[in-house]
């Protein structure tokens, strides 16, 4: 009896009836999913994985139904949605405990963080706000098994060949030695406290406490020196802010400084921006800083308004971009700066 037949009797369906008729569905997905595997292997054995990881992983895994239900209730981004307030995101992801947290936690951490500084240029408050976004500080990273839940989404189909490829990054971490018992994370691949990735881990995680191991489940100093080098390779500005908050006069005419180009990525986010002025001309058109000193004359910067005209506005550099390769995602990428001034205050 089809799903669609029980649930016009009485107009329910009983919780019974529901599993009679999940389970022949489930047990085709197993069993699909166990045929499919020796494709994954070939697979990872092509990419250069070593036979011993594959038969140590492979033939342990099942079919995890749960991350493939979570990526399908992933919503579709629509050009015509609207675009709800910053105001109430900001609320919830730069209030007081994650300020009070990554205060306690850049303190804490000053002498590693100086010196990764140093090292990449990047802002100590930053890598901070980063890590306070991604797992509030370590203390959210995740419960689900890797392998499984990314041979599971690879199973799937719908972005087959990006979980296909983390997947194999997951035993490629194996076999540089990360214990199979680590391989913890979010249901689409992400763990530790970056939430990287598995192919972003094998490229950029580094190792800052000097141990010779790129912890990043239990060391901040890797942690940090990992965030640090991504926004390095992402081609973080040393000494350029990544924005600040403005006032804009009544007079501008929004027009004159529309965004006529489209993006290649993430189009929706980056034409919310303005034109790309030099800060004098922005002032020229009278934009002034709410609370800090111009920066030099020629750096560049965009302007968006995230709740519209009269309410706060922020001037954005090239460094606010690096921050959306991290996540794309104005509100995000917003409250990562405005908490990383937040936390060095």
């Amino acid at each position: 009896m089809s799903r669609s037949r029980l649930s016009r009797i009485g107009g329910f369906v009983p919780a019974l009836a529901l599993a009679i008729a999940a389970a022949p569905v489930r047990a085709q997905d197993d069993s699909g999913f166990q045929a499919y595997l020796p494709t994954l292997a070939a697979q990872a054995a092509a990419a250069g994985v070593s036979r011993r990881t594959i038969d140590s992983v492979v033939p342990t895994l099942t079919y995890n139904a749960r991350v493939v239900e979570l990526d399908r209730q992933q919503p579709e981004s629509s050009p015509n949605a609207p675009v709800p307030a910053f105001a109430p995101y900001k609320a919830r992801h730069v209030d007081f405990d994650r300020i009070a947290r990554g205060r306690a936690a850049y303190l804490r951490a000053r002498g590693r963080l100086s010196a990764i500084e140093r090292e990449t240029g990047v802002p100590e408050s930053i890598m901070v706000a980063i890590w306070g976004h991604e797992t509030n500080y370590g203390r959210v990273m995740g419960g689900f098994d890797l392998p499984r839940a990314l041979a599971s989404l690879a199973y799937e189909g719908r972005r087959r060949v990006l979980f296909t490829d983390e997947f194999i990054a997951t035993l490629k971490m194996i076999d540089r030695g990360v214990p199979r018992d680590k391989l913890i994370g979010s249901w689409a691949g992400a763990f530790g406290g970056p939430q990287f990735l598995p192919s972003v881990y094998l490229r950029l995680a580094r190792d800052g406490d000097g141990d010779g191991v790129a912890d990043i489940w239990n060391s901040d100093a890797d942690t940090l020196a990992s965030i640090g080098n991504y926004f390095v390779n992402a081609g973080w500005r040393p000494g350029v802010p990544w924005g600040f908050a403005v006032s804009v006069p009544s007079t501008l005419d929004r027009r004159l400084i529309a965004n006529r180009t489209t993006s290649p990525r993430c189009s929706r986010v980056h034409g919310r921006q303005s034109q790309w002025k030099t800060m004098a001309e922005w002032r020229a058109l009278g934009v002034s800083p709410q609370s800090r000193a111009w920066p030099g004359d020629d750096v560049l910067a965009t302007l968006l308004e995230p709740d519209g005209q009269g309410a706060t506005a922020y001037l954005l550099t090239g460094n606010y971009r690096v921050i959306l390769d991290y996540n794309c995602s104005n509100f995000y990428a917003l409250s990562v700066g405005l908490l990383a001034d937040a936390v060095e205050r």
